[in-house]
């Protein structure tokens, strides 16, 4: 049978043991779930941003084609003329550099088809295409020395517009974009009663409208330049922003 003194330490003891329990329930209660990590709050928003300029820069595909009854013949009409087209440009001011050859061509022509259903060679097609890249305030000139160089073989294949240097108005653009977001991030954080906070992240798409195309016709010959356009040239950015809510 338990003494006294033994009765007294076993109760003192279970003491001890319950309030620890006790102390364990009330740590679990205060714990939060899933570790306890709060959920950060933030807001995803997405700016865009347009800026216009004029493009400084035609581009135009420029073709000679001849048609003879021999390969040999066909080639080499085509190359004297197109190397005729070449020289007048240099000496209009063209720089070599800006005058690449783009296509070389030669297919057999064919007659109408017999009885069985075969046709004969009649002759060859050859071409020789070059792309020339001129200020836009020489465009038009150019488009006639072309012409004038080239004669009835000459072939324009269109021509296009484009900006040399466009880093100004990718800057406006992408600052444009930006402030679209936040001007977005802002109101959503007023509608919420938070402010905003620091940016989280940022990430952008740039997009820029393709060069502008101009229509032009396959001329046989042209005696004065022709009048030329470039209207306007977009460059765009579109933002995708993340802040942070306080």
């Amino acid at each position: 049978m338990p003494t006294h003194s033994a009765r007294m330490v076993l109760r003192w003891s279970m003491t001890m043991a319950l309030a620890g329990v006790a102390a364990l329930a009330m740590a679990g209660c205060d714990a939060a779930p899933g570790g306890g990590t709060d959920i950060p709050r933030q807001v995803t928003v997405v700016g865009t941003g347009e800026v216009q300029g004029v493009p400084d820069t035609l581009t135009t595909e420029a073709g000679i084609e001849f048609v003879a009854g021999d390969v040999t013949s066909a080639m080499n009409q085509t190359s004297e003329r197109q190397q005729a087209v070449i020289d007048a440009l240099v000496d209009a001011g063209v720089d070599r550099k800006d005058i690449s050859t783009t296509q070389v061509s030669l297919q057999p022509q064919y007659g109408n088809p017999d009885a069985s259903g075969s046709a004969n060679i009649t002759g060859y097609r050859a071409g020789n295409t070059i792309r020339v890249k001129v200020e836009r305030d020489s465009a038009s000139q150019v488009l006639a020395v072309i012409v004038r160089a080239g004669g009835d073989a000459t072939r324009i294949n269109g021509v296009s517009y484009s900006i040399e240097d466009d880093s100004a108005l990718v800057r406006g653009a992408r600052e444009r974009a930006f402030n679209d977001a936040k001007d977005r991030a802002e109101q959503y954080a007023q509608l919420s009663g938070l402010r905003l906070g620091q940016v989280i992240s940022i990430s952008e798409i740039a997009g820029e409208t393709p060069p502008t195309p101009v229509g032009m016709p396959m001329p046989r010959a042209m005696a004065a330049a022709p009048p030329v356009e470039p209207g306007q040239q977009t460059v765009s950015f579109t933002v995708t922003a993340v802040w942070e809510l306080s």
